[in-house]
């Protein structure tokens, strides 16, 4: 048996979104629990029973995640009545359970829900004060537990059940531990040749590079006898990975950028306001993400045409006449325009051809000019993006953050 599996049932799993499995496998790796895949599945029956015939073979603890009171959750049901040869009964205590959350709602239950309380023989059912059960079916190799995704419930049944079940089935196993550093502004390549003394290795730590959202996320996974000796290891590795990146590391797990930036800004106590135009809101709707972040950002406009940047960022005729709106000067004009009219000690700024048209020979599709105020200091970088209009304006957004981030680093 090899550690744990966590299956998502789900057409929206297919391509990406998936909360719930990495909710729970994040919940699993967190408490030093061995998860050894991750897999998302159609809501086709012969998919399903495709897909959990192995698993139940091959692997201590199976997560099934799907929604409990749809097709999805029927479908497992049935499957795996049918791969343990027995059948569907009515579990008495499930349904007393599903009868006292209607109650609750102060709604009758109707007679179609009652199925919801099929289970497959000698499954026993995982119930929470509130939201929908959870249940669990043990086979002779592995232990089956099947969820309700997207269900408020979830951390519950997380907390209360399978946490506490998976430790005891995964006992005696190795712990094992995963931590993803973060780093931006940096190519693939480069950070694999940086590391490349830990590429490609077996053994007590497994390192790996994956390019993510135009950052490059570095996964260290490592496994120890104990959980102490785990730790001791992650700890170490952590350290001189860390060390290699230098700078261009910015967070762990789940750190984001903004988040990393808010908290640099927080503990220096600068304010923030921002001037976007080909982003369109979306660098100040990521930095008001972070809860707590009105401490240090204060404003942003959005200054879609020459007219906007005139009136509301004073930036000078003679600059967009000599250099257009998407330059180094504009972007520069840009952000010390949006600190004098906001009074913060930082400003930002995005001004750019996101497509697909408006590009030329000089400025094509993809070119972005970052502007940035630290302190009375101002400068201005030009990029050259890559993909759709989408993908330029999150670029965009990331080479803003990592401007700041580095600047006030460099500044400290």
């Amino acid at each position: 048996m090899i550690g744990s599996l966590v299956l998502t049932v789900g057409a929206a799993s297919l391509v990406g979104a998936d909360p719930a499995g990495r909710r729970v496998a994040g919940a699993l790796l967190a408490d030093g629990l061995p998860v050894a895949s991750r897999q998302a599945v159609d809501e086709d029956e012969a998919a399903v029973e495709a897909a959990l015939r192995p698993a139940i073979d091959a692997y201590a603890l199976v997560v099934v995640l799907a929604g409990a009171g749809g097709a999805a959750g029927e479908i497992v049901r049935r499957a795996l009545a049918r791969l343990t040869a027995t059948r569907l009964v009515l579990n008495e205590r499930l349904l007393g359970a599903l009868e006292d959350a209607f109650r609750k709602r102060d709604r009758a239950m109707p007679r179609r829900a009652e199925r919801l309380a099929l289970l497959p023989q000698g499954a026993a059912p995982w119930i929470v004060p509130a939201g929908e059960p959870g249940w669990l079916l043990e086979t002779s190799g592995a232990g089956v537990a099947v969820l309700p995704a997207g269900e408020a419930a979830l951390g519950d049944l997380l907390d209360r059940h399978l946490l506490p079940y998976a430790r005891e089935r995964l006992a005696g196993k190795d712990t094992v531990l995963v931590r993803t550093l973060r780093a931006v502004g940096v190519a693939a390549a480069e950070i694999e040749e940086r590391l490349a003394p830990f590429l490609p290795r077996e053994g007590e730590a497994t390192v790996t590079c994956l390019p993510i959202d135009d950052e490059v996320w570095v996964r260290i996974r490592v496994r120890g006898a104990t959980p102490a000796l785990a730790r001791e290891t992650l700890a170490r590795v952590d350290a001189e990975i860390a060390d290699r990146l230098g700078a261009d590391c910015y967070g762990r797990d789940t750190e984001t950028l903004e988040r990393v930036v808010g908290s640099l800004l927080l503990d220096r106590r600068l304010t923030l306001s921002v001037a976007e135009s080909c982003t369109g809101g979306l660098l100040g709707h990521r930095l008001t993400n972070v809860p707590g972040s009105s401490a240090y950002f204060e404003r942003g406009v959005l200054v879609y045409s020459n007219r906007a940047k005139q009136e509301l960022l004073g930036v000078p005729d003679s600059v967009l006449r000599a250099h257009g709106a998407v330059s180094a000067e504009c972007a520069e004009a840009m952000a010390r325009g949006i600190c004098g009219a906001a009074g913060t000690a930082c400003g930002l700024s995005i001004t750019g051809i996101a497509g697909p048209d408006g590009g030329s020979p000089a400025k094509p599709v993809g070119t972005v000019f970052v502007g940035l105020s630290l302190v009375g200091q101002s400068r201005a970088r030009r990029f050259r993006f890559a993909g759709g209009r989408e993908a330029v304006k999150w670029q965009s957004t990331q080479m803003a953050l990592d401007m700041l981030r580095r600047a006030v680093l460099e500044r400290a």
